[in-house]
C-alpha cells in the first residue's frame, strides 16, 4: 500500500478482561495527573519532530539546485529556501495560499482555471509553483492533446520516490496502480509524468519521501502565464484588438514579476495606442538598466535622465509578458528575466 508514512491514528485492537482492566485505572489515572503538567512540552517536541522529518525528507530534493546566475538569481533563491523552512518549522501542512501567493506573479492576479479544451494541442515549456521549497520543480513540459493535458516535471533532487494526486491521507488508502513512479534521466535526474486537470487551479500532490519513507502533501499550480499567449484560443487573450482601444494615450496598471523581487517598476505605465498597437513606457525604480529585450527585438533607452526608462510593445493584457533588463548594476553587465503584467481593467485613457 501507501508505506508507513502520514502517521495516522491506529485504533487499539485486542480485549482485556474485567479484572485487569480495573486494576490498571487507578495506574492509568495517576500516569495521567503526571503528563498533565508536561503536556506543553510534549506538544512542542512533536513539532520539532515534524519538523526535522519534513527538513530531512527535503534535504536530498534540496541538494541539486540549477546555480543561479547573478546576484538578484541568488538572493531570489535563498529567500525561497527561507520561506520553505519557516512553513516547516510550524509542523503543519504549508498555507497553500501563503506559499503560493508569497510570488507576486500569483498574487497579481486571481484567475480562473484553464482547461485543455481552451488550449492548442502541442508541448509548451510551463513553470509550475510549489507549495513547498523541498519539493522543487526545476523544469516542465506541458502536452495537451485531445482535450486532456499532462507534464512532465523534472526534479530539483532524488529525494522522492514516487507521487500520488491527491492528499497524503488519501494515498495512505490507495493502491500501488494509483501511484507515479518516477522515471530516471540519462543524467540521473528524477521526472515524474502527472496529469493535470487545469492551469492556474491548485492541485493536491503527495511525495513519497524515500529516506522517511512517508508521504507529504504537497500543493501544484502550472502558470498559464508561462506558456506562449497564442498556444490559448482567442477568447482566452486580452489584446488591443481584442480591447478595441482607439488611438491616444492612456494609462495602465502594471506589476513587476521575475527577479529577486528588489526591482520595481512605475505603476500606472503610461500607454500609446497607434493603428491598433500597444506601446508602454517603463520606468524602473533605478538608473542602472541600460537596455530592453521584447521577443528576442532590444529596446534602447529613450532618456538619459534619471531612472532608466524604455518604450516597448505591449502583446498581451492580463497575463505574464516575458522581457529582458540588462543591468550594469553588478561588476559586468548582466540580462535578467522579468515579466510585466498589464492590468486591462485599470486603462483609463488620459488624451
Amino acid at each position: 500500500m501507501g508505506g508507513r508514512g502520514y502517521v495516522a491514528d491506529r485504533p487499539f485492537k485486542g480485549g482485556m478482561n474485567m479484572k485487569f482492566q480495573k486494576a490498571g485505572l487507578s495506574a492509568v489515572m495517576i500516569a495521567m495527573m503526571l503528563l498533565a503538567g508536561g503536556c506543553a512540552g510534549g506538544t512542542q517536541d512533536a513539532g520539532a519532530r515534524v519538523q526535522a522529518e519534513e527538513a530531512g525528507a527535503g534535504a536530498e530534493e534540496a541538494g541539486t539546485r540549477a546555480q543561479a546566475t547573478g546576484t538578484e538569481a541568488q538572493e531570489e533563491e535563498a529567500g525561497a529556501q527561507a520561506a520553505g523552512t519557516g512553513a516547516q518549522a510550524a509542523g503543519t501542512r504549508p498555507d497553500t495560499a501563503k506559499a503560493i501567493s508569497g510570488n507576486p506573479d500569483r498574487e497579481a492576479k486571481k484567475r480562473t482555471p484553464i482547461y485543455a479544451d481552451q488550449i492548442k494541442d502541442g508541448v509548451y515549456p510551463i513553470k509550475v509553483d510549489s507549495s513547498s521549497s523541498m519539493f522543487q520543480i526545476t523544469a516542465c513540459r506541458l502536452t495537451v492533446k485531445d482535450g486532456a493535458m499532462s507534464a512532465v516535471m523534472t526534479m530539483g533532487g532524488t529525494g522522492y520516490l514516487k507521487l500520488y494526486m491527491g492528499t497524503g491521507e488519501a494515498a495512505l488508502k490507495a493502491s500501488e496502480a494509483d501511484y507515479i513512479p518516477y522515471v530516471e534521466t540519462a543524467g540521473g535526474a528524477h521526472t515524474f509524468k502527472v496529469p493535470v486537470k487545469a492551469l492556474d487551479m491548485e492541485i493536491d500532490c503527495s511525495a513519497f519521501s524515500k529516506k522517511k519513507e512517508k508521504w507529504y502533501d504537497r500543493v501544484l499550480v502550472f502558470c498559464s502565464d508561462s506558456i506562449p499567449p497564442d498556444c490559448l484560443s482567442e477568447e482566452n487573450v486580452t489584446t488591443a484588438g481584442s480591447l478595441n482601444l482607439e488611438n491616444g494615450m492612456y494609462t495602465a496598471k502594471v506589476v513587476l514579476t521575475g527577479g529577486s523581487g528588489r526591482a520595481s517598476v512605475e505603476s500606472p505605465a503610461s500607454l500609446r495606442v497607434e493603428d491598433g498597437k500597444v506601446f508602454a513606457t517603463i520606468i524602473w525604480g533605478s538608473a542602472n538598466y541600460d537596455y530592453m529585450k521584447v521577443d528576442g527585438e532590444k529596446f534602447d533607452l529613450i532618456s538619459t535622465e534619471g531612472n532608466s526608462a524604455f518604450e516597448i510593445p505591449v502583446a498581451v493584457f492580463d497575463r505574464n509578458m516575458p522581457v529582458i533588463a540588462d543591468t550594469v548594476a553588478m561588476s559586468e553587465p548582466h540580462e535578467i528575466e522579468y515579466g510585466l503584467i498589464f492590468d486591462s481593467a485599470t486603462i483609463v485613457k488620459v488624451q
